[in-house]
């Protein structure tokens, strides 16, 4: 009776071990690509990507100063591998293979700037970059934080109904700032 008890013991003490997610294999290699990686949401962004431990290469992408911000995150002691990438000729090998993509990109709304006047700068810049995604890494998640995101998904969407890589349960977004 006590040998049994002490199997059973040790069969839902292993089963709750197992439940809880601990393994001995070790975590897959995740590719996250920050898009606008050099602003003032892209590099704190960065800085939490380079933290996660599920993330085992991030790739910083913008159209200018990459490289520095690459450098100072890269000497953050954790397993991920930090590179930067500057302009449209390298935005296709940040995004090459990469699982999740983040959009951080484009202009804040500036003083006297009304909605349609962002609207018309940060569009444009959605449509480049989810082209680009839908050619180089059409199967990753795609979270868009560009403003206005209300405006900015649908185009996202479209784009990739377009090129035939839509995946509604692979576009997500953020409309409130408490939320991310």
């Amino acid at each position: 009776m006590m040998l049994r008890s002490i199997k059973s013991l040790t069969a839902s003490s292993s089963s709750h071990i197992l439940r809880r997610g601990y393994a001995s294999e070790a975590v897959p290699d995740r590719k996250v690509a920050v898009l606008g990686a050099a602003g003032g949401i892209g590099q704190p962004l960065a800085l939490l990507m380079k933290l996660n431990p599920l993330v085992s290469s991030l790739a910083l992408y913008d159209i200018a100063n990459t490289p520095g911000v690459a450098a100072d995150i890269s000497h953050i002691n954790t397993r991920s591998e930090v590179y930067g990438y500057s302009g449209e000729a390298e935005l296709g090998k940040a995004l090459e293979g990469a699982d999740v993509v983040i959009i951080p990109a484009g202009v804040p709304r500036k003083p006297g700037m009304t909605r349609d006047d962002l609207f018309n700068i940060n569009a444009g810049i959605v449509k480049g970059l989810c082209e680009a995604i839908a050619k180089h890494c059409p199967q990753a998640l795609v979270n868009m934080i560009s403003n206005p995101v209300n405006s900015t998904v649908p185009i996202a969407a479209e784009i990739f109904k377009k090129a035939g890589t839509y995946d509604p349960k692979k576009v997500v977004w953020c409309d409130n700032p408490r939320c991310c």
